[in-house]
C-alpha cells in the first residue's frame, strides 16, 4: 500500500496554533475571499487559481475538476503541465476514481507518495514516468463533494511546506462554497425563469389566444352571412372583426411593453417609481407614493411579482379610469406586507367586469400574488373608483427566528 498523508482538521490546527501561517497564504487567501464576493464565473475562478496551487505546492502540473450534473464524476475545467494524451483520457473520470475518490470520501487533503494506482487505471506512461505522487484537494461544502485539485509532483518536487498544507485546507473550504454558491445561483436564476415564461404562457393564452378565438368564430359567421346574402348580419360581423384585431394588436403591443420594460436593477423601489413616472407622463393625475416600511428586504422574486402587479394595475388606470388622483401605498402589518393602488376614477363593476383586457389582466395579477404566497383584493364601484390591495408574509430570516422575532 502507498504512504498516503492526510491533512487533517487537527494537524492544521495546531500548525495554526505554532504561527505557521505566513503572510503570502494569508495575502492569498484574501485575494480568494475578494473574488468571491464578486460576480465571477466561478469555473474560471477555479481555473486561474489553478497555477496558484501547483506554485505553492511546487508541482510540476495539475488539474481542477468539478462534479458532474448527475453526480457520478468530475469534470476537467482547467489544466496546467499535462500531456494531450493524458488531457484526453482525463477529461472525466468516475467520482470514486482511485486516490482522488478517497480524498473526495475523507473529506481531507491527501498526499500519495505512490501513483500505481493510477498507473493501473489509466495505463499511461506519465504516471511513475514523469509523475511520481500527487496531492488530491477536495472542494466541499456541508459534507457535499463538489470539486477537486490535483497537484502532479515530479522527481525533482520539494517537500510542501506545513503553512502551505494549512493553505490547502482553508482554501478547499472557500472553494467549495463558492461553488456551491454558484449552484445555489442557478438554481434561482433557473426557478425565477420557468415562473416568468409560465406567467407569459398564461398571459398569452388569456388574452391574444383568446381573442384570436374570439375572432374565428365571427369569421365563421361572416362566411356564413356572405353565402346568406345577409347584408346586416355581414356588416355587424366584418365590424366585430375590426374590432376584434384592434383589441388584439393593443394587446399584443402590451405585452411586448411590458416585457421589454425591465425592472430597475437598483430594485423594486427605484422601479415603482419609474413606473409612476410613466403614469405621470401619460395621465394628468396626480400620483401619490408613500412607503411606509423600514428596511423592506424582499427577494429578487418577489421584487419581480410586486412589480408587474403594480404595473397592471397603474396600466388599467391609466387606459380605463380617466383618474384625477393615483394613490400607491406601502405597509407593514404584523407579519405582512401590503401594497395598496387606489384611484377615484369611473370604476367598474368587479361583479361583471365587462372590460375583456382588465378581466384577463386581474388573472394574471391573482397568479402572480400566488406565487408570493398572498393574495388581492379588489373593489370598485362605477364612478367611485378602484382599490386594490395585495398582501403577502414577510419571510423572516433564519436569524431572526433563532432571535425570537416572528
Amino acid at each position: 500500500m502507498p504512504n498516503i498523508t492526510k491533512f487533517s482538521s487537527e494537524y492544521t490546527e495546531s500548525l495554526e496554533d505554532q504561527g505557521l501561517y505566513k503572510l503570502p497564504a494569508l495575502r492569498l487567501l484574501s485575494e480568494i475571499t475578494a473574488s468571491l464576493s464578486t460576480n465571477v464565473d466561478i469555473e474560471q475562478l477555479l481555473e486561474r487559481f489553478l497555477s496558484t496551487m501547483i506554485r505553492l505546492a511546487g508541482a510540476g502540473a495539475g488539474v481542477v475538476r468539478v462534479l458532474t450534473s448527475d453526480g457520478t464524476g468530475l469534470r476537467l475545467i482547467g489544466a496546467q503541465g499535462l500531456p494531450q494524451n493524458v488531457l484526453d483520457r482525463e477529461h472525466i473520470v468516475p467520482v470514486d476514481c482511485g486516490f482522488c475518490g478517497q480524498a473526495a470520501q475523507s473529506a481531507e487533503t491527501i498526499f500519495v507518495e505512490d501513483v500505481y494506482l493510477c498507473q493501473n487505471k489509466t495505463e499511461l506512461a506519465f504516471f511513475g514516468d514523469h509523475c511520481v505522487n500527487f496531492v488530491a484537494i477536495p472542494l466541499r461544502h456541508k459534507g457535499q463533494l463538489l470539486g477537486v485539485y490535483n497537484l502532479f509532483m515530479f522527481a525533482d518536487a520539494p517537500a510542501i511546506p506545513a503553512e502551505v498544507q494549512l493553505l490547502f485546507t482553508s482554501i478547499s473550504e472557500h472553494l467549495g462554497m463558492a461553488l456551491e454558491n454558484s449552484r445555489l445561483t442557478r438554481e434561482n436564476m433557473r426557478i425565477s425563469l420557468m415562473n416568468e415564461r409560465q406567467m407569459l404562457s398564461h398571459k398569452i393564452h388569456d388574452s391574444l389566444a383568446q381573442t384570436l378565438a374570439y375572432l374565428n368564430m365571427r369569421l365563421a359567421m361572416l362566411k356564413h352571412a356572405i353565402n346568406h346574402q345577409n347584408q346586416p348580419s355581414t356588416e355587424k360581423y366584418l365590424g366585430d372583426l375590426e374590432d376584434g384585431l384592434d383589441s388584439a394588436y393593443s394587446g399584443l403591443r402590451e405585452l411586448i411593453t411590458q416585457f421589454h420594460h425591465r425592472m430597475d436593477p437598483r430594485g423594486l423601489i427605484p422601479a415603482l417609481d419609474d413606473l409612476l413616472a410613466d403614469v405621470c407622463k401619460k395621465t394628468e393625475a396626480h400620483v401619490d407614493f408613500g412607503n411606509h416600511t423600514q428596511g423592506m428586504n424582499l427577494t429578487p422574486d418577489q421584487e419581480v411579482q410586486v412589480f408587474h402587479i403594480v404595473q397592471e394595475a397603474l396600466a388599467n388606470i391609466c387606459k380605463h379610469a380617466q383618474a384625477k388622483n393615483i394613490h400607491l401605498r406601502i405597509e407593514q402589518i404584523g407579519h405582512t406586507y401590503q401594497f395598496t393602488v387606489k384611484d377615484d376614477g369611473i370604476g367598474f363593476p368587479v361583479a361583471t367586469r365587462p372590460n375583456l383586457d382588465q378581466h384577463f389582466g386581474i388573472n394574471i395579477m391573482h397568479g402572480r400574488a400566488a406565487q408570493l404566497s398572498g393574495k388581492l383584493e379588489i373593489t370598485s364601484e362605477t364612478n367611485l373608483g378602484t382599490l386594490l390591495i395585495l398582501t403577502f408574509p414577510i419571510h423572516a430570516t433564519q436569524a431572526e427566528k433563532n432571535a425570537g422575532l416572528f
